[in-house]
């Protein structure tokens, strides 16, 4: 394959890869605000997308093919330096983090503490509430329903009664 094809995909890869030198550069500009695991591997990260940023030039201007090879070769080794180096210092942050939070002394907060009756009434009234909410408009449409219906019914009766003495004593209704 020709050296400028392969310097035209490395450039290609180098662009794509912003997704992770990106965040490294802003993890960098962060300084003191992250973990010293966190900023070297933050220069890991751009040590090996260097690397390769690097190695783009140089096989369009080097005829031999070991050249390349070399650049690549020595920022592929600083990146893999930097990344060991990076991981047993992040494993270090976690014993020490892990150490710290055994030494807090752990007590629940004094307001947390419920009785019995609260917690008891708390579970019953939840239900309640629920039943109720589902309860109520049925009763508001349904009594009203009801009281129309039954006062239906008496008129109707009352009806039929003042037709029925009418009708016993000979006289037309009303």
């Amino acid at each position: 394959m020709p050296q400028p094809v392969l310097a035209l995909g490395c450039a290609a890869a180098t662009a794509a890869g912003c997704v992770w030198y990106l965040p490294a550069l802003a993890d960098l500009r962060a300084g003191a605000d992250r973990p010293l695991s966190r900023r070297t591997a933050a220069i890991a990260c751009l040590t090996g997308w260097g690397t390769l940023a690097t190695v783009a030039p140089v096989l369009l201007l080097a005829a031999a093919w070991w050249v390349p090879a070399v650049v690549a070769a020595a920022g592929g080794t600083a990146a893999a330096v930097l990344w060991t180096g990076t991981a047993v210092r992040r494993a270090g942050e976690r014993r020490e983090a892990a150490r710290q939070w055994a030494r807090l002394p752990y007590e629940p907060p004094p307001t947390a503490r419920h009785p019995r009756g609260t917690v008891a009434a708390l579970v019953v009234a939840g239900p309640v509430a629920a039943v109720t909410a589902v309860v109520a408009p049925v009763v508001v449409v349904t009594v009203p329903a009801l009281v129309v219906g039954l006062l239906l019914m008496i008129a109707v009766r009352h009806t039929r009664m003042v037709r029925r003495t009418a009708a016993s004593r000979g006289r037309p209704p009303g």
